[in-house]
């Protein structure tokens, strides 16, 4: 029997910026992101908005998240495993790359 996981990808984009995607569609119906996971990815990618590290236009699930604008490949993927490590559960690479707003 094949595994599947979460999609996560970088790519890189023609106005010198990168783009981190997810998406949990590929895993299949034997995962699922429960509400508590799509609430800390959505309040860390607001705190990455506001701090303009992603653009506005930043896609926060429940399913497929998006950010565009990252500045550099090593921050994209720092985020791209943080938001790896959270769908699956473990928070802490999230909450160290994207910090809540104290």
């Amino acid at each position: 029997m094949a595994q599947h996981a979460v999609f996560v990808a970088i790519e890189f984009e023609k106005r010198q910026r990168w783009t981190v995607k997810a998406d949990t569609l590929t895993v299949g119906s034997g995962h699922t992101v429960d509400e508590a996971v799509n609430d800390a990815v959505r309040v860390a990618i607001t705190h990455l908005i506001q701090n303009r590290e992603v653009d506005l236009d930043a896609y926060a699930g429940p399913v497929y998240f998006i950010m565009h604008g990252v500045r550099s490949e090593a921050r994209a993927r720092e985020l791209a495993a943080a938001l790896h490590a959270a769908l699956y559960g473990d928070w802490g690479p999230l909450t160290r790359a994207a910090p809540p707003a104290s």
